[in-house]
């Protein structure tokens, strides 16, 4: 399932809100956990300020003393857990440590040591999002938390599902996190009214067939998830189900979540429509720049799969001459 989980911290108080969730997520699925730190170089006017060899040399053992001090943290709940430092930009840093050391799963706290924001997420965290093309554990740094808390325990569990086997990806992990902290498992599903254009109101007629449309979908997702919930008795899950018809989907998904006060909500990053131009969905999108529960996704395209945009099409070339 995952083998090896990325955590990136940058020593803030905010960046660690991240650690109770990685350390849940490491003991129910059993993976190492890496603990990063990036040391950025020090810009000023936008260039590079030079740097002092001796203090370069100090940040960087206070660097390894602090992922070590973490290291044993981890350590004492019995998980497997190392820890690196890279030198450079801390996005891009990221990503090719990422790549370099085969990470399943990226697990980040939405802010750092620049501090909160009006931003959803920070510059750095959206840029890893957007570009490690793997899956993420976002954690809000904005929400309140215990800080003596040493893992979390999710009591409800949301899933985002869209009726398609792709959408189904993600169960297996909540299943595995349900079982392990006996959450209770939200299965939802918004079925979108079909929009007719049209200048003027609809005809009686366009209002039936617009009815018969939902009725019809509603009925299909209703049985959908009917299934889904009867495969999953067998294993002593509290599982229950919400459905809903609606003319904006993304909203009335994300007023589900809040109604239903999930811990944690997971979705895989596309879904129905596996558009390969984009590393994640509108759906998933959306919870990432407004969401604001901790969120878990399930990348379910390969980095070859995803369509490299004309930046980085731009940047490979760049960097090929």
């Amino acid at each position: 399932m995952f083998r090896n989980i990325l955590v990136p911290l940058d020593g803030s108080p905010l960046a660690e809100c991240v650690l109770p969730h990685s350390i849940s997520l490491s003991n129910a699925l059993e993976t190492k956990a890496i603990l990063l730190h990036v040391m950025e170089r020090p810009r000023d006017t936008g260039s590079l300020q030079p740097i002092d060899p001796l203090k370069w040399v100090l940040k960087k053992h206070e660097a390894e003393i602090y992922l070590k001090r973490l290291t044993e943290r981890f350590m004492g709940t019995g998980l497997k857990v190392g820890y690196a430092i890279q030198e450079g930009p801390p996005a891009e840093c990221i990503i090719n440590y990422a790549n370099q050391a085969e990470i399943d799963l990226i697990a980040l706290s939405s802010h750092g040591s620049s501090g909160l924001s009006g931003w959803n997420v920070s510059s750095v965290v959206q840029k890893t999002i957007l570009r490690a093309n793997r899956s993420v554990l976002l954690v809000r740094a904005y929400q309140p938390r215990d800080e003596s808390v040493e893992k979390v325990r999710y009591r409800k569990i949301f899933v985002g599902l869209d009726c398609s086997a792709r959408a189904e990806l993600v169960l297996p992990v909540a299943i595995r996190l349900a079982q392990y902290y006996k959450s209770s498992l939200v299965l939802g599903t918004v079925v979108q009214k079909p929009e007719l254009v049209s200048r003027m109101p609809l005809s009686d007629a366009e209002v039936l067939m617009v009815e018969s449309v939902t009725e019809r979908n509603y009925k299909a997702a209703s049985h959908y998830l009917e299934q889904i919930q009867a495969q999953l008795s067998p294993s002593e899950i509290e599982v229950r189900t919400r459905l809903e018809a609606s003319t904006n989907l993304i909203t009335s998904l994300h007023n589900m979540v809040e109604e239903e006060n999930a811990d944690l909500v997971m979705m895989v990053a596309h879904g129905q429509s596996a558009d390969r131009r984009w590393p994640f969905g509108s759906v998933t999108s959306s919870f990432i720049s407004s969401g604001n529960t901790s969120l878990f996704i399930m990348q379910d395209l390969t980095g070859n799969d995803i369509q490299q945009t004309k930046a980085e099409q731009a940047m490979s070339k760049f960097q090929g001459h």
